[in-house]
């Protein structure tokens, strides 16, 4: 374990922003992250077809069983020790927005969940913004918020694991890694710097830790150990790269950046991440840009190699939501060309779910293959990606269509058609329903 200076001023379940406010300030950074990296554009050619299949793995029948937490057990130094790996499942499941509580969501979700195919739930546990969300007296953590709490029939996190645990829910961490607006108001020296000594932010204002920096990595390690602690099945590590927004020439990553690479930092973190997370008997994933296994350029600004990370992880999201990539537009995400996709050019992505998907992950398999030729008897991690489960109206008009059961269920299809068996699914605004599934 570690310490840290203990002058932090610590404030249980505060909520410092404005509820709409906030969450609409979310989306904006958010549109505006994904505008600056996507829109790159490169030849033509058709898609392949959406048919509908049917699928025995994605059946909701079966009865869910609960899922066991594993006692940690612990050296004479209190140390914690391997300990039994959780049961694994095939995920098929929802990222749960807490800023978007309205209604009891979570516990709308849930049901949601116990009446089809679903089995699995992304929580967060550090926010985009910095906010732990689990309650703890660890003086690691300049803030906590029980967000859970404050908004649903639940009086923690750690009493909603145990419920949808005790549901055979499938429930996965996901912790924000390197942006963070939070941690770096207590501990600027830990924070990405420019060149005069002052805490570098994005264009959204945003700092960042410095990934260079290993007390950055067991701070976060902390932060996933506690989850592990409270019984999440899985930990899963978002914004686990360099920034790309903001200028970046202005960047000072210190002497430690001369040692080594953007690739080499982020696929040892993740290492590092997992190797703690066995002693817990916790799995660990990663979400990643679904570009970087199309581009090596993109790859090598955010530090996210697919040959470094799919030894190093269980399970690996790419967002491969088809509003994401570039269109043929003039207006958001478009570049007057559109993307390159397996060899086929996307002009209006978003309106071709499946298609998009497919032949995303067709990038995926042939790394997959490569690694297991280069490296044979190497087991890989397993790729899980994420999908589309919103409307991109912010999309020029005729660039975008609406969201529904079939693009949903188009998606899903051409996830299995490329031979892959899990998937989740993001909703800023936890608008998942059964008839979503049917």
């Amino acid at each position: 374990m570690f310490n840290f200076k203990s002058n932090q001023n610590t404030a249980k379940g505060n909520k410092i922003f404005n509820l709409p406010v906030f969450s609409i300030a979310i989306i904006a950074c958010y549109l505006l992250i994904t505008v600056v990296f996507f829109a790159y554009g490169m030849s033509e050619g058709p898609g392949r077809v959406y048919t509908p299949r049917e699928d025995s793995s994605a059946s909701g029948d079966a009865t869910p069983t609960p899922t066991p937490t594993p006692t940690p057990t612990t050296d004479p130094e209190g140390n914690v020790q391997n300990t039994p790996m959780r049961p694994a499942v095939k995920a098929k499941g929802i990222y749960y927005n807490q800023w978007f509580p309205e209604n009891n969501a979570i516990e709308r979700c849930i049901e949601v969940i116990e009446t089809t195919q679903l089995n699995a739930i992304v929580l967060d546990v550090k926010e985009d913004n910095g906010f732990v969300t689990i309650a703890t007296e660890n003086e690691a953590f300049p803030r906590t918020r029980n967000l859970i709490g404050d908004n649903s029939d639940y009086a923690s996190m750690a009493e909603l694991v145990a419920d949808l645990k005790s549901r055979g829910i499938y429930t996965i961490a996901r912790v924000v890694c390197f942006k963070d607006n939070m941690y770096t108001n207590y501990f600027p020296q830990n924070a990405i710097l420019n060149n005069n000594g002052e805490i570098w932010r994005d264009n959204t204002n945003v700092s960042w830790l410095n990934p260079h920096n290993r007390d950055n990595w067991e701070y976060l390690a902390e932060i996933c150990r506690q989850a592990a602690l409270i019984g999440f099945d899985e930990i899963q590590l978002d914004y686990v790269r360099f920034p790309l927004e903001g200028r970046l020439g202005d960047i000072n990553y210190g002497d430690a950046a001369q040692e080594s690479t953007r690739y080499q930092i982020i696929s040892e973190f993740v290492a590092f991440i997992r190797a703690e997370m066995i002693k817990y008997g916790v799995r660990t994933s990663a979400d990643i840009f679904g570009i970087v296994a199309i581009s090596d350029r993109d790859a090598g600004h955010v530090g996210q190699n697919m040959q470094l990370l799919l030894p190093n992880l269980d399970f690996i999201s790419p967002m491969i939501y088809p509003s994401h990539f570039a269109n043929s537009s003039n207006g958001v995400m478009g570049n007057g060309v559109g993307q390159t996709v397996n060899g086929i050019l996307f002009t209006h992505p978003d309106t071709m779910p499946y298609d998009v998907i497919y032949n995303s992950l067709q990038h995926f398999v042939r790394h997959i293959e490569r690694f297991k030729e280069e490296n044979p008897g190497v087991q890989t991690a397993a790729i899980r990606p994420f999908l589309q489960h919103f409307t991109a109206g912010y999309l020029r008009e005729g660039y975008y269509i609406p969201y529904g059961p079939a693009e949903i269920q188009a998606q899903i299809q051409a996830v299995y058609d490329a031979g892959f068996e899990e998937w989740l699914l993001w909703s800023n605004v936890n608008d998942y329903s059964a008839e979503m599934f049917e």
